[in-house]
């Protein structure tokens, strides 16, 4: 089982160097490896593009001959759970997610007493966002954007579906937000901010849809790649267009992704003696699922997974991924605990669990991550000079 380097090699070390590269302070993480501050320091703008799904592994097998892999410089890893709401928190934050404290796509907030889906600030059950029912995000979640760290004017690009939503809001710090709806758009802001930016400049730029893609075809589709050609065009159309602009752009991804098959999904309709051992629905992710359990039905539930799930997952007393640091190094969130439950099903191979709220859209995927494979965990880091 793999597991975050964050001690040099992955995404919040990303972030830890461009955080000084651009004059910011040092905090709490060591600069990544292979990508030191001092280099980023030398660029008048610096570029962060996000591919969500975007998996090393994915671009190695897929990529060949691309000018993706043409300014590949090795690979990186997610954080854990290797999955959106947890790495974009990251990449906004510069933390781990000991430190920001949003550990999956169904996240338990004691303080709103209901599971939430983060990316959406929407109660899983459905219904309306934080800001509707006049909840301020920011102030739930209680982060310092990045952005408000550096010493640089930054900008962040994001789909106008998301690029005003409570969760980036309260995430954009002083950034100014631009949005698109399409990749060619993408690709022009992103060029349009660099060529007009009259002072030193970080942008955030993120794409969505090769995740959406992998979701509903599989990474090891005819869509999936045909998808990436369409982002490797953009990205050497980009590279000329910003030629001599004194820019660095950084490609990585959130996570990569894995394949998955419908008999490969544990359902816990079919497993009703562990539900009753369950005081919460399951939360985090599919591949790592929070389980809250009944105080005395403890025995219960571990003797039920040791006998009926060993083949499909590995059972963690929540606890214990904390000390052996999965969530990363350091002080925790003063929610952690209360977000990761009493035990984490870390699944095995390709297999997920699922259960399904009453009334809940019920929905099947063909690519899933958050998990501890080398598809999920490793995303590339692509490096070009311009």
């Amino acid at each position: 089982m793999s597991k975050p380097d964050y001690q040099g090699g992955s995404i919040v070390n990303l972030m830890a160097s461009l955080v000084l590269g651009l004059g910011g302070s040092q905090y709490v993480y060591v600069p990544l490896r292979a990508l030191k501050p001092e280099r980023l320091a030398r660029y008048r703008n610096i570029v962060l593009m996000v591919i969500d799904g975007l998996g090393h592994q994915f671009l190695a097998q897929a990529g060949a001959g691309s000018m993706l892999r043409a300014h590949l410089r090795g690979r990186i890893t997610s954080v854990f759970p290797a999955t959106t709401a947890t790495a974009i928190t990251t990449f906004y934050t510069g933390l781990a997610p000991r430190q920001h404290g949003l550990t999956g796509w169904h996240t338990w907030f004691r303080e709103l007493g209901c599971v939430l889906k983060v990316l959406h600030t929407r109660p899983r059950y459905g219904g309306v966002s934080l800001s509707e029912v006049d909840i301020d995000a920011a102030r739930l979640f209680d982060h310092v954007p990045v952005f408000d760290r550096l010493g640089v004017h930054s900008h962040v690009i994001a789909p106008q579906h998301i690029a005003r939503s409570d969760f980036n809001l309260a995430h954009r710090g002083q950034a100014e937000v631009h949005d698109y709806q399409t990749l060619e758009q993408l690709f022009d802001r992103v060029t349009r901010v660099v060529r007009t930016a009259r002072e030193r400049s970080y942008v955030y730029a993120y794409w969505p849809d090769l995740d959406r893609i992998a979701h509903e075809h599989g990474s090891a589709s005819d869509a999936a790649d045909s998808h990436l050609a369409e982002l490797d065009a953009g990205f050497e159309r980009l590279l000329g267009d910003i030629a001599g602009s004194d820019a660095l752009v950084i490609v990585t991804a959130d996570h990569g992704i894995i394949d998955t098959a419908r008999e490969r999904v544990i359902d816990l309709e079919d497993h009703p003696q562990l539900a009753e051992t369950l005081v919460l629905p399951l939360c985090g992710e599919p591949r790592v699922a929070y389980c809250y359990v009944w105080p005395d039905r403890c025995q219960d539930f571990e003797r039920y997974v040791s006998r009926e799930l060993a083949p499909y997952a590995t059972l963690w007393p929540s606890r214990e991924l904390v000390a052996r640091n999965y969530f990363g190094p350091g002080i925790s969130h003063p929610r952690l605990h209360e977000r990761v439950g009493d035990y984490t099903l870390i699944m095995k191979d390709n297999f997920v669990i699922k259960d399904w709220l009453f009334a809940e859209h019920r929905y099947s995927q063909a690519g899933v991550h958050g998990g501890l494979s080398g598809q999920e965990l490793y995303v590339p880091l692509i490096v070009a000079p311009c």
